[in-house]
């Protein structure tokens, strides 16, 4: 698959020479400041959030699948090589665990699950989506990358966004990272966004998994990866996630970490450079550091998570199993008391959906549970 003309992919690999007015911009934003500079930089992502998107704060759900997976990358918690506790939820235990989102006050769902395309098809996609377009009127996955062929039967039964993380734009640590399966394949994920908008999404969600490379070099290719997309996927809504590394199974380090303030300086550099882009923010990050960066440039948040299936009600639990590089255990040499399924990564802000919303309101943020209905598009 490597063979495959991506049409971004000589923009990125030129970036060290090469570098659009726009982020050659962006790379000025993120050098190194001072504190009174930041402040300064803060100032102008606050002032150009409100402009674009008011006071209000997006709220979404994530909602595991699956944590089988086909892969082995050294940082994911969900790693074949992992000898982690796995399940699949069947279309009604998703159903179950979607009416307790849905009882929370949640109408914009995010559907994720390890990458192993026995456990999660195209059809499997499909049907959990049918299940649940009447009750949300967003859906969006996180699955594995797919052909433009195989996301139109998801579009057509109900789901309107895409996210796929290149996790590292840096090719060589990329190699050293993936050590085994289809997402081995650079060039194929970093397609994934276009094949995906060639298919219909209508929201499209990029980002990095910071701390696999130095922050700095990572966000200019980000920048430059959402200015080609913005260009290509014009039809569509961006979004771009900026999750940090976090302990998983596997007890992965981050050879790069990145400091709070580091991520406060990227998420006002983004703002300041793409002022209409929504910027996404999960419970990966701690409650404090949550409260400051939806002041300054997020505009979408999830609250309540849980990383595992099953997470929200406990389904699925009679039928979780070991499995050691890619194989399942035994019986006889299987946990006797089956416990819930291994979560992808631990949760910083374990704080509820209904205390996030209380927050956003008393610092004068309304709580957006549904921005979006189908029906806008009927005629």
């Amino acid at each position: 698959m490597e063979s495959i003309i991506v049409a971004f992919a000589p923009i990125l690999d030129n970036l060290p020479l090469e570098k659009s007015e726009t982020v050659r911009s962006f790379s000025v934003l993120i050098a190194p400041k001072t504190n009174a500079e930041l402040d300064r930089l803060a100032g102008r992502a606050r002032a150009l959030t409100r402009q674009h998107f008011g006071r209000t704060m997006r709220l979404f759900a994530p909602l595991y699948l699956s944590n089988e997976c086909i892969n082995n990358c050294r940082y994911c918690g969900f790693s074949r090589e992992n000898p982690i506790l796995r399940v699949t939820l069947s279309v009604d235990e998703v159903v179950k665990e979607a009416r307790h989102l849905a009882a929370a006050g949640f109408r914009q769902l995010l559907l994720v699950a390890g990458e192993h395309p026995k456990f999660v098809s195209r059809d499997y996609l499909a049907e959990c989506i049918r299940a649940l377009r009447d009750d949300f009127s967003s859906i969006s996955i996180e699955v594995a990358p797919m052909e433009t062929e195989e996301y139109v039967p998801i579009v057509e039964a109900g789901a309107e966004g895409l996210v796929v993380y290149q996790e590292t734009y840096d090719r060589a640590i990329y190699d050293q990272l993936h050590l085994a399966g289809p997402k081995k394949d650079f060039g194929w994920r970093l397609a994934c966004s276009e094949r995906g908008y060639d298919a219909g999404f209508r929201r499209i969600g990029i980002g990095a998994l910071f701390g696999l490379a130095p922050w700095r070099e990572e966000a200019i290719a980000l920048a430059a990866h959402l200015e080609y997309l913005l260009k290509r996927c014009w039809k569509s809504s961006l979004t771009v996630s900026v999750p940090r590394l976090r302990p998983a199974a596997g007890e992965f380090r981050p050879h790069f970490p990145m400091s709070d303030r580091d991520l406060v300086h990227l998420v006002c550099a983004l703002r300041v450079t793409f002022p209409q882009v929504g910027i996404v923010l999960s419970t990966r990050e701690p409650a404090a550091l949550r409260d400051l960066l939806v002041k300054i440039g997020i505009t979408m948040m999830s609250a309540g998570s849980h990383t595992e299936p099953g997470g929200y009600t406990g389904q699925g639990r009679e039928k979780v199993h070991r499995s050691v590089r890619g194989r399942i255990m035994p019986p006889e040499i299987s946990p006797s008391e089956p416990d819930i399924a291994t979560s992808q990564f631990e949760i910083g802000d374990p704080r509820s959906p209904q205390e996030i919303a209380a927050i956003l309101r008393r610092n004068g943020m309304e709580p957006v549970w549904k921005d979006w209905d189908a029906a806008l598009m009927e005629r």
